[in-house]
């Protein structure tokens, strides 16, 4: 298996990150297998959807819906909501696995591999790279 962390730059906002092009520089000649990704975090998750073209506000969105920022939340430090970013990664998993053909990404025309971050306290975000052959 070959392994490799990466840290990413999230912000102070909720972000949906597409990490596509580095999972397709990464698995570059590999030939087949799987790709894993996981994100190391309690507040952070990875979702494979289409993006560019609305969904990933349409996700942050119902995100809002589904887990609020509000005080409703009984883990409370940080900023207001903050609870939400800690039951998030039970509907947006820490991790994702992609099929590898031939060295890229067997998604689909329109998929793309992101990192779901609702968390503004924390500016930064490991995803570990894993390539099984």
């Amino acid at each position: 298996m070959h392994t490799q962390p990466r840290t990413y730059v999230t912000g102070d906002r909720e972000v949906v990150l597409d990490l596509t092009r580095d999972c397709a520089d990464f698995v570059a000649g590999r030939g087949d297998g799987l790709l894993n990704l996981f994100v190391p975090h309690a507040t952070a998750g990875l979702a494979i959807l289409e993006t560019g073209a609305g969904s990933d506000d349409d996700l942050l969105a119902a995100m809002a819906d589904l887990l609020p920022p509000d005080d409703r939340w009984k883990h409370r430090h940080g900023s207001r909501g903050h609870g939400r970013s800690h039951v998030m990664p039970a509907l947006i998993p820490p991790y994702a696995t992609v099929p590898v053909l031939g060295g890229q990404l067997a998604l689909g025309t329109w998929q793309s591999i992101c990192l779901v971050d609702l968390n503004v306290d924390n500016p930064e975000r490991d995803v570990r790279f894993s390539f099984l052959a």
